[in-house]
């Protein structure tokens, strides 16, 4: 399960994530790996900035992050070819979130699935923070 992240942040954050992504992936050193895809799941979550100073129920999307962005930033990512390691994905997914300056911090979990019979998923989770935020 992916566990949103206890962030300790000296501003108060809104948390928004993409949850369970399933894909067909291009992924893996092992000669058995390439040239087929293998199902990925990714996770993500990501901090941005929350003006509680606009109250509550403020409906105002310049205060978000677009989900679909970084659906697609995802999409594309994966669609761009073969990657040796769940840790590289990782942290291109990482560093396209944190491109929008808005984004604090992000949180990005990439399992491969179906790789043991007595193990739901292997992977990675990494935890990044934007350096001009």
């Amino acid at each position: 399960m992916f566990v949103l992240p206890p962030w300790n942040e000296p501003e108060p954050l809104r948390c928004l994530f993409v949850r369970n992504m399933l894909l067909d992936a291009y992924i893996g050193v092992f000669e058995h790996e390439q040239g087929v895809t293998q199902r990925i799941r990714v996770n993500v979550a990501f901090g941005v900035a929350d003006d509680v100073t606009q109250g509550v129920g403020a409906d105002d999307l310049e205060r978000t992050v677009s989900y679909e962005r970084v659906v697609l930033l995802i999409r594309e990512l994966v669609a761009q070819g073969h990657v040796a390691l769940v840790e590289t994905l990782a942290e291109r997914i990482a560093q396209g979130v944190l491109a929008d300056r808005r984004v604090r911090i992000t949180r990005v979990r990439v399992e491969k699935l179906d790789i043991f019979d007595d193990a739901e998923s292997v992977g990675v989770e990494i935890e990044r923070r934007n350096p001009a935020a």
